[in-house]
């Protein structure tokens, strides 16, 4: 695959950036009802997932659509750094052709502020010959690792702290092989470490056996998003108890894969049709699938959009009126941002619940959200799960991002209504959408 914080913000600031941070953008306004096809590039989730389940398969396979952006293209060279082959393909929109290897250290995978490789991949290291350093940005230093890493040394992982325990950075030392067995994991910060586990558990001796014990387990939909590409590359996965999974031991196969477009990144601009008034359409919108984003069409037409769905093109049309709603978000957390955003334009208060786990993302995203509504006039309180947010008129101003990507889209969307708004560091937004500024203003005509 070829492909300025304030030290003061109570939220985690990455400061090995991707990008420039010293000119801030100047986020459009929307002179008129737009009317705008816009074509959203591959899932970031499916991606990453279906990179790591063909390093792990029994022959060479192929990723069609494939997410080029800086989370994907760190989960492509960690697996490049482990022995595994990936390639792009001929032709002017290449495929991604991955040939698996027997998987080796030492070796040294920079996770960037990728939650999926930090998560995804010591398991995978763990079936390695040799030690493997997991590292990454100063803000992925903080995000908590530690169910994950427990449950792979209870598994009989050797793993060493080489910084603050439970975080980046650390070692695993593979051995070529993992006994696997019944592990419990706490998931209740995240479902990727539900994931994670479960995606290189086929290969385990023993399989795997996986018991959630906390109270509550956010983003069940990724869950199942892993539990579906699993069995699609013939795994046998029993998920018929609530918060068990059961993975068979046995072979991954190789597959020709085409990735659906990223219902979450399209998020931003669907809601822009509430803000602005006017239709946008997004195609390649799937019938089926195990996105959250999926969610995406019912809570706008909650907040006063009406959406058609015409074959595979998802179309979302508003009038510039927006209106709040109490919205239970633990199954879409990755919304946030951009409901927060609508609601802090709503004609109406907003409550969004279910979403404490935000606050281990890319950034403490409860904080971000508060502030930066905040900072703009607007008022916006925490919760000990979500957000309370209360129109207010809103004013010029700089939206900081902390380096998320999410946070940068939101302030785009507050910037259609509100003269003056600039972005800091708008180019975070590689991390899933590497030419968003591009998209943006093409929607905008």
């Amino acid at each position: 695959m070829t492909m300025p914080s304030d030290a003061a913000a109570p939220v985690a600031a990455e400061t090995r950036a991707s990008a420039p941070t010293d000119v801030a953008w100047a986020a459009p306004r929307a002179a008129s009802p737009l009317d705008a096809t816009v074509e959203v590039p591959g899932s970031k989730s499916l991606t990453n997932r279906y990179l790591v389940l063909a390093a792990l398969a029994t022959g060479p396979g192929r990723l069609r659509g494939a997410l080029r952006s800086r989370d994907t293209l760190l989960m492509a060279q960690a697996l490049r750094t482990l022995g595994v082959g990936l390639e792009d393909s001929p032709g002017a929109d290449p495929d991604l052709l991955i040939t698996p290897a027997r998987l080796r250290g030492p070796a040294t995978i920079d996770c960037g502020l990728a939650g999926t490789v930090m998560r995804f991949l010591p398991a995978v290291a763990a079936l390695a010959d040799g030690a493997v350093l997991f590292d990454g940005d100063a803000g992925a230093r903080v995000r908590p690792m530690g169910p994950v890493l427990n449950a792979l040394r209870a598994a009989g992982v050797p793993i060493r702290d080489t910084g603050v325990g439970g975080h980046l950075p650390f070692t695993v030392t593979g051995r070529g092989s993992v006994r696997g067995g019944s592990i419990d994991v706490d998931a209740s910060a995240s479902s990727q470490f539900v994931s994670g586990l479960l995606l290189a558990a086929a290969r385990f001796q023993q399989g795997l056996t996986l018991r959630h014990t906390g109270a509550t387990l956010p983003s069940k939909p990724h869950i199942d998003m892993t539990v579906q590409v699993m069995r699609d590359a013939g795994v046998v996965v029993d998920d018929s108890r609530p918060a068990i999974w059961r993975v068979a031991p046995g072979p991954i196969a190789a597959r020709d894969v085409r990735v659906e477009p990223d219902l979450s990144n399209a998020g931003a601009f669907l809601a822009a049709a509430l803000v602005a008034g006017g239709t946008v359409r997004v195609p390649g919108w799937p019938a089926s699938t195990t996105q959250p984003g999926a969610l995406l069409p019912g809570i706008l037409e909650r907040m006063g959009a009406t959406t058609r769905l015409d074959g595979d093109v998802l179309a979302v049309t508003g009038t510039g009126v927006v209106h709040g709603l109490d919205l239970d978000l633990r199954a879409a957390g990755e919304l946030a941002p951009t409901i927060a955003a609508l609601a802090a334009l709503a004609d109406s208060p907003t409550r969004l619940r279910g979403i404490g786990h935000l606050r281990g993302h890319e950034t403490d995203r409860l904080a971000a959200l508060a502030m930066e509504i905040t900072r703009l006039g607007g008022q916006a309180e925490q919760t000990s799960d979500g957000l309370v947010i209360t129109p207010r008129p809103l004013h010029a101003g700089t939206v900081r991002t902390y380096h998320d990507h999410r946070m940068a889209t939101a302030g785009a969307l507050l910037g259609l209504r509100v003269p003056g708004v600039l972005v800091e560091n708008v180019a975070t937004t590689a991390k899933t959408l590497p030419d968003f500024v591009g998209m943006w203003h093409r929607m905008l005509g």
